[in-house]
């Protein structure tokens, strides 16, 4: 496969999964404040932070309220990370593509897109804000049902499979690290009793919870969502079960040692962590989410060294957006 195919697939699977994840944050989050008093300070800006965006935003927006951080992650085109900027991406990378890829993609990837610019164009009220992110989230199932039911198992697939892997794994580090850090204060006393929905909301914006609960089968508790989410193998979306899947769709593919010994190293440092002490200190847990982000930047260095022709490649860095470049 020339690499600039397969960079472009790598892409596809890395944009559409931003998009679903961006969308299931923000639902989350919506439903969250519903939970919590107005006295709280509980918010928005939290989201902007999860995706490490901060300095691009405070460019455009006076403050991160409801409205101002809705439209920068929903439907701003000066975000690369905006539902709307990830599916025009996305959506240009399998354009490019076509030839290799079921017309069923296309088809349901280029409708989503132009519902979205429509509902950029009409504004995204909060009466269809629900309606909005559900028709994201479905559309981008329904395209990973077409490519599990339709698509051959060829490097086509291996390569759709590395980008959502690693995409996953970086979304979970970073509302791990930003939402069990900082969604509550810390030196509130009175926001003790809310302890557990901020666990709860961890959970849910990985649409975790009902897995938490059958596998772990005990109360919402900081060290076992960290555990679970860390460390568990079996739930798709845990930091340990996307880097054992991405090993696996590796090892398949020429050239595989470095990119391999790079997952690998990232799987050691997930499985010899100490999730009691993490998340006694918050400090420490920043830390080390800080060195498996750097572990994640690694893996996809070595992915693009080798697949990716140099010159076309992306650089990534720890807590920040990624655009492609070419």
């Amino acid at each position: 496969m020339l690499s600039r195919v397969a960079e472009n697939i790598y892409w596809l699977a890395r944009y559409l999964e931003r998009a679903e994840d961006t969308a299931r944050l923000i639902s989350v989050n919506s439903h969250l404040l519903l939970d919590f008093p107005q006295a709280t300070s509980l918010g928005w800006s939290s989201l902007v932070t999860i995706t490490g965006s901060e300095a691009l935003f405070n460019q455009h927006y006076r403050e991160p309220d409801e409205v101002s951080v809705l439209n920068f992650l929903c439907m701003d085109r000066r975000y690369s990370g905006s539902i709307l900027s990830s599916l025009a991406a996305a959506r240009e990378n399998l354009r490019t593509t076509r030839d290799v890829m079921p017309n069923s993609i296309w088809e349901e990837v280029n409708r989503l897109y132009l519902s979205v610019v429509k509902q950029a164009e009409q504004g995204l009220s909060p009466r269809m804000r629900d309606s909005f992110l559900t028709q994201v989230i479905r559309s981008c199932n329904t395209v990973n049902g077409i490519i599990a039911g339709t698509l051959s198992h060829t490097q086509v697939r291996t390569f759709l499979r590395l980008g959502r892997q690693l995409e996953r794994a970086d979304m979970t580090t970073r509302i791990i690290d930003v939402r069990s850090a900082n969604l509550l204060p810390r030196s509130a006393e009175d926001l003790k009793p809310f302890e557990t929905l901020q666990w709860m909301s961890v959970l849910k914006s990985l649409s975790g919870y009902q897995m938490y609960r059958q596998q772990v089968r005990l109360a919402v508790r900081g060290p076992d969502v960290l555990r679970f989410l860390l460390q568990d193998e079996a739930f798709p979306r845990a930091v340990a079960c996307c880097i054992g899947q991405l090993s696996r769709e590796l090892a398949s593919l020429p050239r595989h040692q470095p990119a391999l010994a790079a997952a690998e190293r990232c799987q050691r440092l997930l499985s010899g962590a100490c999730i009691d002490k993490l998340a006694r200190q918050p400090d420490r847990l920043h830390d080390f989410i800080d060195l498996v982000q750097i572990a994640l930047s690694e893996l996809h260095g070595d992915i693009c060294l080798s697949w990716f022709a140099p010159f076309e490649t992306d650089t990534w860095t720890p807590l920040q957006v990624q655009s492609q470049q070419g």
